[in-house]
């Protein structure tokens, strides 16, 4: 599976992502970091990237139906750290495979992740 970290997440969290198995790679890795969301959105819906972004941009149901898009994690630790992202990052990984989470909307914290799918 092929996932896309937005220009918020760092190496680390890429790394972790490969040590899962996952084909990823950081919007900074495209030159697309500094982007309107629009124009990452495209980059991702045209390449098929499942996205892992902090911003809570992309919870929005009504601009990105679930079923529509790649699937989507938004990462909500009560910090705003590397490392407190990539323990959220680590706990989702621990859990579960992001595969099933293809065309959902996905928001993890420290303790639970909450997916609204069609």
């Amino acid at each position: 599976m092929k996932v896309k970290l937005d220009e918020n997440l760092g190496r680390s969290h890429c790394e972790l992502l490969r040590g899962a198995g996952y084909t990823a790679e950081r919007i900074a890795e495209q030159d697309l970091s500094g982007a309107e969301d629009e124009v990452v959105w495209e980059h991702i819906c045209s390449k098929g990237y499942f996205f892992i972004t902090l911003d809570l941009d992309f919870s929005d149901v009504r601009k990105f139906p679930p079923g529509t898009h790649p699937g989507i994690l938004i990462l909500r630790p009560r910090s705003k750290g590397k490392k407190a992202v990539g323990e959220v990052l680590a706990r989702v990984l621990k859990e579960h495979r992001l595969e099933p989470l293809k065309g959902c909307i996905a928001v993890a914290d420290e303790v639970k992740t909450r997916v609204r799918c069609v």
